[in-house]
């Protein structure tokens, strides 16, 4: 496990409390999980995501990753969308570990209302959460 100190963190994405991250182009946000979820889930060997096509609501379940650890579920931060998958986690689930704001994001939506973005985290308060051990 990776000490507090040693978490990417870019600043760009938004953050949600579940630990996964939206980065915004126009009205499509590309997400992923953060570097402290794939660091606490250790490496990941399965990637499951939705379709495109697929429409989900702020806060539901649009797939899972699994580890040698454990089976997590990953939730939408915003709603919309789904109108990429990232195919290349199909064989390489290992990209959401070695490069989770890059080759390692999910999926990208189109969103519903961008307003939902005030509820997510810039990095400085994921950052101040996660050190308050939540």
């Amino acid at each position: 496990m990776k000490d507090m100190k040693e978490l990417i963190l870019p600043d760009g994405p938004r953050y949600a409390e579940d630990h996964e991250w939206a980065q915004i182009d126009g009205d499509v946000a590309t997400i992923g999980v953060s570097d402290y979820a794939q660091d606490q889930l250790g490496d990941i060997t399965y990637v499951e995501l939705p379709a495109v096509g697929d429409i989900y609501k702020k806060g539901e379940e649009f797939g899972t990753l699994e580890s040698t650890k454990a089976v997590s579920e990953v939730f939408m931060p915003i709603s919309g969308e789904v109108v990429e998958v990232n195919e290349a986690l199909g064989e390489s689930p290992g990209l959401v570990n070695t490069d989770p704001y890059g080759e390692g994001w999910l999926v990208k939506v189109k969103m519903d209302d961008p307003s939902e973005l005030d509820s997510l985290m810039a990095a400085d308060e994921y950052g101040a959460m996660l050190e308050g051990g939540e």
